[in-house]
């Protein structure tokens, strides 16, 4: 039995870009073909469990030919699987979609086409350049500049400057100097604003904005490469007054972010909203406890309890998930309060229809302890195994009988280090969210120089953390996401 092949534009680079159908495409595939021009952010979408397959292919140099990739599609379409063909851009427009659905079609092997965000609009949007606006031209054309190999670059370029209109060349960085000299002799006036925009819509993003007559040279100066491409037309001279992208607080910077995998998405998301360079190396993650003895212990005997109390947003789910186990809901809370370290974790709880009754000022487990220092126990502390010893302290000092009921652990991961060693050489700010993350951040890297790094801490106890290992550090005001991207924004 056949399985299916579905093309997905994966668009220009910027995760955001991937559209909604290609992510849910690209979340069921079982194998995933991708080009080098897909974006690492958008290969981190690849499910763990797919088989990833590197086809790479660029300018000049195609390490799997186009003929062994149509054949890679067809055989794991026949072995049963769910392939995605994930392809920069949009896979019809000079992608050579249609090529690699020809052999489909001639075998019977179902696909579906997924368009993609082409960077033929994107790229122009993203370096302020609007292609179209009815005081310049009237019209938009798309044209590769990647001659086929071992022929010469054909392109009428007489046809082209009678247009008027704004003229986009993709795939064309190498053959710059021809496309300036072709339109030239065509007859375009030297004057003509014309740009270059390198890896269009990411962090690394950058532009050069001249006339058609002094583009190649200025292009060439700046060591502009691929990928990369041409924009010429009245509208490049708008590029300065509507460039929007390099004026994000962040474009420039680098941001490490620590945070478990399941759990980074919204901090990578935010982060690269505002033009950070975002690296994902999770150094954590949370596993719920198996068997969880004394989580069903203190669930069976809940009746005794005054308080119920969670330290992050990960203990509302497990706890419920038991509860659930043992055959009980809510209704089994009633005549508890519940506290909450900060307004994510009440937030969780709010998702099983709860109000918390106490959120700390300061949210933090120190601020927690304090705000709980006069209540009546006996209190149920549900949170990691190896949680702050603020909130037992206090309850212990106080004569507040408590249970510390430990309901997931920890884990340090064991991420690549090959692309944060990298950066180190450089400084580079780096997110923590607790003294775990740090932890397994320095773990992972044994002996490297950390004076470059900075670390960017949601609290003081994690920054205390990091500062052991002498890393430099700056505090967020408050312990939430929120305040984390404000302390970032001002390093």
């Amino acid at each position: 039995m056949s399985g299916k092949v579905i093309l997905v534009g994966a668009g220009p680079g910027d995760p955001g870009l991937l559209t909604e159908k290609g992510h849910q495409a690209l979340s069921q595939a079982q194998v995933v073909v991708f080009d080098r021009l897909v974006s690492p952010a958008i290969l981190a979408l690849i499910p763990p469990r797919a088989e990833a397959i590197d086809v790479g292919k660029e300018s000049c140099h195609h390490p799997v030919p186009q003929e062994e990739i149509n054949r890679i599609l067809l055989e794991k379409a026949l072995e049963g699987k769910r392939v995605v063909r994930l392809k920069g851009g949009d896979p019809f427009l000079f992608g050579r979609g249609g090529e690699e659905l020809e052999l489909l079609v001639e075998h019977g092997v179902p696909f579906e086409v997924v368009p993609g965000v082409t960077s033929a609009l994107s790229v122009p949007a993203y370096g302020g350049i609007p292609v179209t606006h009815r005081d310049f031209c009237s019209s938009l054309h798309i044209v590769t500049g990647h001659a086929r190999a071992g022929k010469e670059l054909s392109i009428d370029f007489e046809a082209l400057r009678r247009t008027g209109g704004t003229l986009v060349f993709l795939m064309s960085v190498s053959s710059l100097p021809k496309i300036c000299r072709g339109l030239l002799d065509a007859g375009m006036e030297p004057e003509m604003p014309a740009a270059v925009v390198e890896r269009g819509t990411l962090p690394q993003q950058r532009k050069v904005v001249s006339t058609l007559e002094h583009l190649a040279q200025d292009v060439e100066q700046a060591k502009i490469k691929s990928p990369a491409i041409i924009i010429v037309g009245k509208v490049c001279g708008l590029s300065d007054r509507f460039d929007w992208f390099d004026d994000l607080p962040l474009k420039g910077k680098t941001v490490v972010v620590t945070r478990p995998a399941d759990r980074a998405g919204t901090l990578s998301a935010q982060l690269r909203q505002l033009g950070a360079d975002v690296v994902d190396y999770p150094c954590i993650r949370t596993v719920a406890r198996t068997p969880a003895t004394e989580l069903d212990r203190a669930i069976e005997g809940l009746s005794a309890y005054r308080w119920l109390v969670f330290t992050s947003p990960v203990g509302p789910g497990l706890f419920f998930e038991r509860l659930r186990a043992a055959g009980k809901d809510s209704r089994a809370l009633a005549g508890l309060r519940l506290a909450a370290i900060g307004p994510k974790t009440a937030e969780a709880l709010e998702k099983f229809g709860l109000t918390a009754d106490l959120v700390p000022a300061t949210y933090d487990s120190d601020h927690l302890a304090q705000a709980m220092s006069g209540v009546e126990g006996p209190v149920l502390l549900c949170r990691a195994s190896q949680g702050s010893p603020a909130l037992p302290n206090i309850f212990e000092k106080n004569g507040v009988p408590f249970a510390d009921v430990p309901c997931y652990d920890t884990v340090y991961e064991n991420p690549d280090p090959a692309p944060v060693r990298a950066l180190l050489a450089e400084p580079v700010l780096v997110t923590f969210t607790s003294a775990s993350t740090v932890r397994g951040f320095v773990e992972s890297l044994p002996g490297v120089d950390l004076s470059q790094v900075t670390g960017c801490c949601i609290g003081p106890a994690t920054a205390a953390a990091a500062e052991k290992y002498g890393i430099s550090v700056v505090i967020s005001k408050e312990a939430t996401m929120e305040s984390l991207l404000e302390c970032i924004k001002e390093v």
